[in-house]
């Protein structure tokens, strides 16, 4: 493909041949060895589904952890050597590889370089790596945990095939609250395949309309079996995601798996998990027979006491005898009307008396009072006469009297000592 071939070789490049100027199938190999060969070294991660040793060689199969990817590699026996009681069928191992085409079968392998296997130390630290990420994300947070349902319609369950813990979740339930009804997804709960199979199970639940909360259910078992698949980052994130509450039931208590921190709920077993979801129908029928008798003493209680008050109204004078309070009130009336006669008729007779009092006095001080006592009012000129004084003899006088008027002539006048000591000083003055 690089190298130029001599004249009236074929074509030097693919895109130069052509029906009448074919590449012979030699010159296609050589080509994509060389190709091939300048590919660089890398390091890939799998787990070995297939390990033989034939004289010195290893011939291995390596598939990916999470797709159905699988792939030829081939160990010579250098390497080959270092492998033996190292890693076997099923071990996970990290390889270093370089693709190698074999030009006269047309086969491409991968030969390793170097294996070795994955400790489990090595993948505890990526599980925490990976728990620490997500907890810096908030994945883990107490306000994104959805809470479960009083009592589930429909309960999603996602386990091993034909498992015990699926017959545990489902026995203890019904043991609790026996109209219970599940939705079942059995998959593998170990292995390579079971991150995306509990996945798939669980975002197919999630969509189930009647499905109020799903169960992860697996029983005990070695570490990288139960921490490992559950761990998954992409089965944590899908679960994390769902609408619907989820409930964590691995069961391995020493180390936890991070779909425990992500859950909705963790249960330390799938028989915790099952006293989680459903309340227990014995304890809930005792609490109804409680409230029920409590709300029968109740009503009881109640309807006594309203009776006792009813009758304690029915012998209230007031209703035993209804015309009483009308009688009452008619006396009552009757007597405040006759004390408000008396009482106008006395105020009339003190104010009668009163303006009787006034009237006298007023009369007394009056100049008609005094005429009518035989007092006479003399007058001169138009002036009332005090001093005898005051008129000469032959003065015309007024005189009045109680009863009309006389009119006389002065004949004479004597003075008094008054009128002469009043005379004398108005003559000083």
């Amino acid at each position: 493909m690089d190298e130029p071939l001599a004249a009236g070789s074929p074509p030097a490049t693919a895109a130069e041949t052509a029906p009448d100027a074919p590449w012979p199938l030699r010159v296609l190999s050589e080509n994509l060895k060389r190709y091939f060969e300048r590919a660089p070294q890398a390091w890939i991660e799998g787990q070995l589904i297939e390990f033989k040793v034939i004289r010195g060689n290893a011939w291995m199969t390596l598939r990916d952890l999470d797709a159905d990817y699988s792939l030829p590699v081939t160990a010579w026996r250098n390497v080959a050597a270092t492998l033996d009681g190292t890693v076997e069928q099923g071990s996970r191992v990290v390889a270093c590889v370089k693709p190698s085409f074999y030009t006269k079968t047309g086969k491409l392998s991968m030969i390793a370089s170097a294996m070795r296997p994955v400790g489990l130390g090595d993948l505890l630290a990526r599980v925490e790596k990976l728990r620490r990420a997500l907890e810096a994300e908030g994945l883990f947070s107490p306000e994104r945990k959805k809470p479960l349902p009083v009592l589930p319609q429909l309960i999603g369950l996602v386990t091993g095939r034909d498992s015990d813990a699926m017959k545990d979740v489902m026995r203890n339930t019904h043991l609790r609250w026996p109209a219970a009804r599940f939705e079942v997804r059995e998959v593998a709960v170990q292995g390579a395949n079971a991150p995306r199979e509990v996945m798939a199970a669980v975002a197919e639940l999630d969509a189930h309309p009647e499905v109020d909360v799903i169960v992860i259910a697996r029983g005990g078992g070695a570490l990288e079996e139960v921490v490992l698949p559950f761990s998954d980052e992409s089965l944590v994130r899908a679960v994390a995601g769902t609408q619907t509450p989820v409930v964590s039931a691995i069961g391995h208590e020493a180390d936890r798996p991070v779909l425990d921190d992500v859950a909705d709920l963790r249960a330390s077993t799938p028989t915790d998990a099952a006293k989680r979801i459903v309340p227990d129908a014995a304890v809930e029928r005792e609490a109804i027979a409680g409230a029920r008798s409590r709300l029968a003493s109740g009503v009881e209680r109640l309807v006594l006491h309203e009776a006792q008050q009813l009758q304690s109204l029915r012998t209230r004078p007031v209703l035993a005898n209804p015309e009483r309070m009308m009688s009452e009130r008619t006396d009552d009336l009757e007597r405040w009307r006759e004390r408000a006669r008396t009482s106008l008729a006395g105020q009339l007779d003190r104010e009668h008396d009163a303006v009787g009092h006034l009237r006298a006095r007023v009369r007394s001080l009056s100049p008609q009072h005094t005429l009518d006592r035989g007092y006479a009012v003399v007058q001169h000129g138009g002036r009332v006469v005090r001093d005898a004084g005051q008129v000469s003899p032959g003065d015309a006088l007024d005189i009045l009297v109680a009863a009309g008027r006389i009119a006389a002539t002065t004949t004479g006048t004597t003075l008094g000592p008054e009128s002469s000591a009043q005379s004398s000083t108005e003559e000083t003055r």
